[in-house]
């Protein structure tokens, strides 16, 4: 932890001045990402999922609502976990607010994992969540959107996430970290996250996080964009605000629970 130093309001002002003027920078950077993100193509999506949702078994196009884009957060609940991803959980704490927004400014909003809807429903509970949550355990969705992998692509090297391809993983993970979920300074404790879902490093972490956004255009859908690992960091909320915090992210390891497991 850097040591903090102290002074005058004057010496405060003058450095608050100056890291405006970069915060204003990054701002300005950001816009431009943003539109080069707008300016990818548009991949026409030629396969029909079926996902399992509250309203029954529905084609992909039903997530939409009548609306013309679609934004999917990729959920990481296995259909071996007991759990949610306790980190997806944290950015999903988020969700509740924003969706509403989002539907009423032409934007669909919606989780999707590949566990059974009916663990989906009941983890949703428990957390006390209201964004939709489906599930693509009967459909190739996850694995087509690379947030999802077999067996045998982790033992042989087939795993592309992030767009890398990924060494082979060829024994047991249990215990073990993986560079993926390294933090600053530290390397995570996959197994600590993985028993949080009741599950092993290997099982755990053949799915993964992301986000996806989809386009409705003459009756058709287009994917037109993914992103993964510290490509989601602005959509954690808590992040940004510690961000702002005097000692800022300030962690080793694994700090954070599922929002009902504090104290326990």
């Amino acid at each position: 932890m850097t040591t903090p130093m102290t002074g005058t309001r004057e010496d405060w002002l003058s450095a608050r001045l100056a890291l405006l003027e970069e915060e204003k920078e990054l701002t300005r950077r950001s816009d431009e990402i943003a539109e080069h993100r707008r300016q990818l193509p548009w991949v026409k999506i030629s396969k029909h999922y079926q996902l399992q949702t509250d309203q029954g078994t529905v084609p992909l196009s039903a997530l939409f609502r009548g609306r013309s884009q679609l934004l999917v957060y990729h959920f990481m609940f296995g259909t071996d976990y007991t759990a949610g991803c306790p980190s997806c959980s944290s950015i999903a704490d988020g969700f509740n607010g924003v969706f509403v927004h989002l539907e009423n400014h032409d934007v669909a909003f919606w989780a999707v994992s590949r566990g059974p809807l009916a663990k989906l429903q009941q983890f949703k509970k428990r957390m006390g969540w209201s964004f939709d949550w489906a599930s693509s355990a009967e459909s190739d969705f996850n694995h087509d959107f690379n947030v999802w992998f077999t067996p045998e692509e982790q033992i042989n090297g087939g795993i592309e996430y992030n767009y890398r391809r990924e060494p082979p993983m060829p024994e047991p993970l249990a215990g073990k970290t993986v560079q993926q979920w390294e933090l600053k300074g530290s390397e995570g404790p996959v197994a600590q996250i993985a028993s949080m879902t009741g599950t092993d490093v290997a099982t755990y972490t053949r799915d993964r996080p992301g986000v996806s956004a989809f386009a409705m255009r003459d009756g058709e859908i287009y994917h037109t964009y993914s992103s993964y690992a510290r490509g989601l960091d602005g959509l954690w909320g808590m992040y940004q605000w510690l961000d702002r915090a005097p000692l800022g992210r300030n962690e080793e390891g694994v700090w954070w629970r599922h929002h009902d497991r504090y104290g326990v």
